[in-house]
């Protein structure tokens, strides 16, 4: 398990804001992935339990790993990446016709639908954490935070369509550092998927998850 995982004696982990004070966070995009300087809020410390939201970089494994952790813990899962496409068509599409400041107003609708769920395990695509809104209500949810390698990526994404990793590893890294500090200071808790196996990161989750309760 990940060494965040130690839960302060005083309750909630902390959701390590200080990394956004001193390492400058985005508060709105500026252009497509860029973020401009901004202190971030601090994760209110009377959060509920649920929901616990994955964030992370894209092809992290927080679909894959959410799932099992929702099912492990019997309740439902959504990945707002699934619904936008269910409702509007693939996501490749929507950013050739419409542009990707069309994609990020979906994405909000989606995921402030799926947070106003009480019980539930909700996916984040990788860019949704840009929205000042969308931060603004994961400081009342318990934000688990996914991170992986552009080698370890590079071997999961080989057939993958994704309009954000049309340019290859070079500029999943570059986005990945862009949000690394807004992912860092919105965490309940961290855990490296890089090398591990799925089910055993997700049994690492659960455990965790109920330790909380």
């Amino acid at each position: 398990m990940s060494p965040d995982a130690s839960r302060p004696a005083g309750g909630w982990p902390a959701a390590r804001p200080e990394p956004a004070r001193t390492d400058p966070a985005a508060q709105g995009v500026r252009a497509a992935g860029s973020v401009e300087r901004s202190v971030e809020p601090v994760r209110d410390s009377d959060a509920p339990l649920y929901p616990l939201v994955f964030i992370g970089p894209m092809a992290s494994g927080k679909s894959k790993i959410g799932r099992r952790v929702a099912r492990t813990l019997r309740v439902p899962f959504i990945d707002t990446d699934t619904d936008i496409v269910a409702g509007h068509g693939p996501i490749t599409e929507i950013f050739a016709s419409a542009g990707e400041g069309h994609f990020r107003s979906l994405e909000r609708a989606a995921v402030q639908a799926a947070l106003l769920r009480h019980r539930v395990v909700v996916s984040l695509g990788g860019g949704a954490v840009l929205d000042p809104a969308t931060r603004a209500d994961l400081r009342r949810a318990t934000v688990i935070s996914l991170s992986t390698t552009a080698e370890a990526v590079r071997n999961r994404t080989k057939n993958a369509k994704r309009p954000l990793l049309a340019a290859g590893p070079d500029a999943w890294q570059r986005i990945y550092d862009e949000r690394r500090p807004l992912y860092e200071a919105l965490a309940s808790i961290h855990f490296d998927t890089s090398t591990r196996p799925v089910d055993a990161i997700a049994a690492d989750i659960v455990k965790w998850v109920r330790e909380q309760s």
